[in-house]
């Protein structure tokens, strides 16, 4: 069992940063694949950013990579996701998730564990 916590949302102009924290609890990370994915108003939650649980291998979706960097820190049970350059259309609520023992990619609505979402809104 993982409980997880995500925070470090919030309002930031169009070229901003933000980072946002996933916490686990009840259980360390090591062994899932965590990732973060978002929803935006009206749309499908999407995949952003993951670490596998084997290889530790990132992946970052199409619309991120190069401004987005999934990283973790073991000592503290917590992923982070550094937001740079961020735009409008990132806007929604990100959600951290944990995927027992799973490569990434995995289809959102398989995994398990999620954490309870995070609001990330990027004015014009």
């Amino acid at each position: 069992e993982v409980q997880l916590q995500a925070s470090g949302g919030g309002l930031v102009q169009a070229g901003g940063s933000l980072r946002l924290s996933c916490a686990a609890s009840g259980s360390t990370f090591d062994d899932y694949a965590m990732s973060w994915f978002r929803q935006a108003p009206g749309k499908e939650r999407e995949a952003v950013s993951c670490i596998s649980s084997s290889d530790f291998r990132r992946y970052y979706a199409d619309s991120v990579s190069g401004r987005f960097t999934i990283s973790s820190d073991n000592a503290k049970n917590t992923v982070y996701l550094q937001m740079n350059s961020l735009k409008p259309e990132d806007t929604g609520v990100y959600y951290c998730a944990a995927d027992k023992m799973a490569p990434c990619g995995r289809s959102w609505f398989l995994i398990g564990s999620w954490g309870q979402g995070t609001q990330v809104t990027v004015s014009s």
